[in-house]
């Protein structure tokens, strides 16, 4: 897999933000076909920094019912990746995306 394409961006929650700060955890929005070891590599090669630990998850979409038999998604499903740096790592920006 191409590693530019790997990351999308930032999850930007309260709980996010968070464990940023206290315990160098990041949560970034991935490629639905990335696994651990693509996000890894993507974060040693685009930005420079090393990874402890890498957990995967599958978020949900959110669906609405429009009447009784018809569906509208109001939020799609995504694949988020929970990312600790190591303590000899530096802090992780994403804006400077090369």
């Amino acid at each position: 897999m191409d590693l530019s394409r790997v990351i999308l961006g930032p999850v930007v929650t309260e709980k996010a933000e968070g464990q940023k700060l206290s315990v160098k955890t990041y949560w970034l929005r991935v490629s639905p076909r990335a696994s651990k070891v693509d996000v890894k590599a993507a974060l040693k090669r685009v930005y420079d920094v090393d990874a402890a630990s890498v957990r995967m998850l599958r978020v949900g979409g959110k669906v609405r019912a429009i009447g009784r038999t018809r569906t509208m998604q109001k939020r799609h499903p995504y694949k988020r990746a929970i990312v600790t740096l190591t303590a000899k790592s530096k802090a992780l920006d994403l804006t400077s995306f090369v």
